[in-house]
């Protein structure tokens, strides 16, 4: 129902008219694609508003694929997917072999199980891309809320990845429940109409409605288009005509179901009976097979009941099709309990054995307890999460524990759909099924899976880290204890559980536990043990060992070691394309979201700073999944670009945003992260000596601290900080620390990092061998920010020994670097050293009226090995002052260090 549900002229839609046609356009013209959800009450005008966009797609070209949301298909994994993608099928052979292959199965073309998770969007995605290749497309999905989760899964992960096809999608959901969760972006708000808008819809609708009731119709209809176009339609002609006064309650708003309960009430026996078989299995043409099955004479009589209400009509195939979604809600709510269950147990015979359908119409049509029904449930929702359908077995276990008849099962049934919705991507489901199962005992044989799931929602949901070391290492000494029982890869989730733990808090718990019962750990576990611990000591070799797990995990597919694989990755700096293929077709929320953190940062580190905004795309979508903890992450990562980029502005916005919450987990991870990110922003913007004591408290000189699993990367800092603070001798403490223990066997970016370090604390002599020694580390040029900086260092050095024509090269070099990244701050610290080294140099001083007054007192108080805060005690300026004055006085001496003040100022 729409603002003009009879044409397709709208009536006060322009803002959303406006938003749907440019999706169009861009996609038509830009072949770029995006993606819209309309959210709203019921009868609020979103199908009118679909409506609109596929008559406008049409004329335009576009292929136009739609499917809507069924109550009754909500249970079946992919069934929404399934009817919408149906019409490509002919695409999917030019789809590579192993995602034609998922993506047949997954809609039933083919006998199989589906892959588990992404694999099936991936494929949706490369036939979409395929039909784009012939003209743009816009796919519809109308009543998400009634879409099932598998679907969901796959329509979110085209909406984020559909922009670079000319691929349009519009979904429509109403506005509560958890339909949206998940979902990226902003939902657009389709609001009631205002009242000239609502005044004109009335009267297109009702030309003859008398003007007394149009005023009560349009002050309780609230800008409701269905709640206007249908009521006056229930009045009597002399209300209609004025004649006679309105009742005084007219059953408006929230009850708008009430006006077609009203209606199927007043019907047939035989024609409420069809009806309600609809509404219940809409998937099927249970309404034709049942108006088919009455008697002969009888049929007639049905279908022209149920056309003369207006409640359903017939489609041109025949298919019994309803008004409007609450129709059906409508017809479900008018029936007795009995008739209702009379009416499921209907529909389960009429389905197959094999047919998941006729499960779900069992249950629904039980009247009490059916251990027997709950072991069937039981086993279905096991083989659907088997097939990928996570949240959709956590559903049917949900019910078996319902009509199960033992309380010992009961509790093992919904930990089960805990642990199923959480891997589904259902944190706060979960989160309300473990708190139901705390209210009775939980059996001993179950003990170590509830454990898990605690841990599992704790820390993804809640942000709480206490819980894994107070339940993981008992549920770990159960599960290897002689005989204990089996739980699949369970081990080996909880070593990551744990390990995760200890890393982001620093707790030296986690680690002894994972040491003791490293017997009982796969490889994949030890190596991310030794990569997360205490890299600098136990980390060597690291990355190769890495290559060498990798390949024999893909030619196994082993899900639990992929997964740890890439978490050790991400400790060395490695998390490259071809680490991350093993997850790129696979796999629910759970793990996508650990390949989204590594892709942020990756792209951190590689220079590919355009993708700072997809950080916080993440971190709406796993805001709105409720896993709290990856929000606070990608918002993390999100963090490092803004450093890069010197917005303190913004680093100060991200820290009041996460710093409390990571403060109250203890994330260590975090909390030290962000403050080495302000002291890498404070060296972007010349502030040497705030940076080098904020780094310091991170890491004292000459020390690689334990419980820093990321000490490489304020490593190069710390170096860089304390050169152009003067402080020369830490400087070289820490490079020969990181010698010691042999940082350069750990990773690639490790060995950058070591020998870029080396590079800049060289003696002049051995400058240049050690910048070429930087430069020729294999892989040196993908680390795109951290070499623009060593070239910056390397040519304002050059600069300095003379060498003016290298020098300009390599400041070139940095500046282009800089620029790509959008580093102002950087950007402008390589045009004053080209500044300084285009004009003349006969190694004279500079004159002493290069610098005003204040700044050569601060030049030359500096140069005597004062810090910031004492030259402003002396000078009776603040430290930040004394910062600024010397990020205007480096350039102006031709300088890059405190320590070559003093040569280069003039003499007294």
């Amino acid at each position: 129902m729409g603002s003009g549900q009879g044409d397709r002229t709208l009536v006060g839609r322009r803002r959303e008219q406006a938003l749907l046609e440019r999706s169009l356009e861009e996609a038509r013209v830009g072949a770029r694609g995006s993606a819209t959800v309309l959210r709203g009450e019921a009868g609020i005008g979103k199908t009118a508003l679909l409506e609109w966009t596929v008559a406008r797609a049409a004329r335009d070209g576009f292929t136009v694929l739609r499917v809507v949301g069924s109550e009754s298909e909500s249970g079946i994994a992919f069934g929404a997917l399934h009817r919408v993608l149906l019409p490509l099928r002919e695409n999917s052979r030019a789809l590579p072999p192993h995602q034609r292959l998922a993506l047949e199965r997954a809609l039933g073309l083919r006998d199989g199980l589906p892959p588990k998770g992404f694999m099936v969007g991936a494929a949706a995605l490369a036939l979409l891309a395929e039909q784009a290749r012939r003209g743009p497309v816009l796919l519809v999905v109308d009543d998400l809320q009634w879409v099932d989760p598998s679907s969901a899964a796959v329509f979110v992960f085209l909406h984020q990845r559909i922009v670079s096809l000319p691929v349009v999608m519009v979904c429509a959901s109403r506005s509560d429940g958890s339909a949206l969760e998940g979902w990226p972006g902003h939902p657009v708000d389709v609001e009631a109409l205002s009242g000239e808008d609502a005044r004109t819809l009335l009267r297109r609708r009702q030309p003859g409605l008398a003007a007394g009731a149009v005023r009560r119709v349009l002050a309780e209809a609230a800008g409701n288009p269905l709640a206007l176009a249908e009521l006056p339609g229930r009045f009597a002609d002399e209300h209609r005509r004025g004649v006679v006064p309105l009742p005084d309650r007219l059953p408006l708003g929230s009850r708008l179901e009430a006006v077609f309960a009203r209606r199927v009430r007043s019907l047939p026996g035989s024609a409420a009976r069809v009806l309600l078989l609809a509404a219940l299995d809409d998937v099927a043409d249970v309404g034709g097979d049942a108006v088919r099955s009455t008697e002969q004479g009888g049929a007639e009589g049905v279908l022209d009941a149920i056309e003369a209400s207006g409640l359903a009509r017939w489609d041109a195939a025949g298919r019994l099709v309803f008004r409007h979604p609450l129709v059906r809600s409508a017809v479900i709510a008018t029936v007795p309990d009995a008739e209702r269950r009379s009416a499921h147990r209907s529909l389960a015979e009429r389905l197959r054995e094999d047919d998941p359908r006729r499960l779900l119409h069992e249950a629904s049509a039980a009247e009490g307890p059916d251990e027997r029904l709950a072991a069937r449930l039981q086993e279905a929702g096991t083989r659907i999460a088997g097939r990928g359908g996570d949240a959709e077995g956590a559903m049917l276990l949900e019910r078996a524990a319902a009509l199960g008849t033992g309380p010992g099962d009961r509790a093992r049934r919904l930990t089960w759909a805990a642990v199923m919705s959480a891997r589904g991507g259902r944190l706060a489901y979960a989160a309300e099924l473990l708190r139901e199962i705390r209210r009775g005992p939980v059996p001993e044989d179950i003990a170590p899976l509830f454990a898990y799931a605690v841990v599992y929602v704790d820390q993804s949901h809640h942000v709480d880290f206490a819980s894994s070391f107070e339940l993981l290492p008992g549920a770990l000494e159960a599960l290897t204890a002689p005989g204990a029982p089996v739980f699949g890869d369970l081990v080996e989730q909880m070593a990551f559980k744990l390990l995760l733990a200890s890393a982001y808090t620093g707790d030296p718990r986690g680690w002894d536990v994972l040491e003791r019962h490293r017997g009982h750990l796969s490889p994949a576990v030890r190596l991310c043990h030794r990569a997360w611990a205490d890299p600098p000591r136990t980390a060597h070799g690291a990355e190769r060992e890495l290559r060498s797990l990798v390949a024999r995990v893909a030619a196994r597919r082993e899900t639990a070691g992929a997964w740890l694989l890439l978490w050790a990755a991400s400790a060395v700096d490695a998390a490259d394309e071809e680490l991350r293929r093993l997850f790129d077709d696979e796999h629910t929320y759970a793990t996508q979201g650990s390949v989204a953190k590594a892709r942020c940062h990756q792209a951190f580190l590689r220079g590919r700073w355009d993708a700072a905004e997809e950080c916080l795309r993440e971190a709406d979508t796993a805001e709105e999944l409720g896993y709290h903890c990856n929000a606070l992450l990608f918002r993390h990562y999100y963090a490092h670009f803004l450093a890069g980029r010197g917005d303190e502005r913004g680093l100060r916005d991200v820290r009041a945003r996460i710093g409390p919450v990571a403060a109250s987990a203890r994330m260590r991870f975090v909390t030290d992260h962000l403050d080495r990110l302000d002291a890498l922003a404070a060296l972007a913007h010349g502030r040497d000596e705030e940076a080098y004591l904020m780094l310091r408290r991170v890491m004292p000189p000459g020390q690689l601290p334990r419980g820093l699993a990321w000490f490489h990367l304020a490593f190069f800092d710390f170096v860089v900080a304390s050169l152009r603070c003067g402080r020369r001798a830490e400087a070289l403490a820490h490079v020969a620390a990181g010698r010691a223990a042999r940082m350069d066997s750990v990773s690639a970016h490790h060995a950058f990092l070591l020998a870029a370090a080396t590079a800049i604390t060289a003696d002049d002599a051995e400058a240049d061998a050690a910048y070429a020694a930087a430069c020729a580390v294999p892989g040196a040029g993908e680390w795109v920010f951290d070499m623009a900086r060593l070239r910056l260092l390397h040519g304002a050095g050059l600069r300095r020994r003379g060498r003016r024509a290298e020098a300009v090269e390599t400041l070139h070099a940095a500046l282009r670097a800089f620029q790509g990244l959008r580093a102002d701050p950087w950007v402008e610290q390589c045009r004053a050293e080209l500044r300084a080294a285009d004009r003349p140099s006969n190694g004279a001083s500079v004159p002493a009226d290069g610098l005003t007054a204040q700044e050569l007192r601060v030049a030359r108080l500096v140069s005597t090995g004062l810090t910031n805060k004492e030259v402003g005690a002396a000078l009776q300026l603040s430290p930040r002052t004394i910062g600024a004055h010397l990020y205007r006085i480096f350039p102006k001496l031709g300088v890059t260090s405190r320590a070559a003040l003093a040569g280069a100022l003039p003499d007294s």
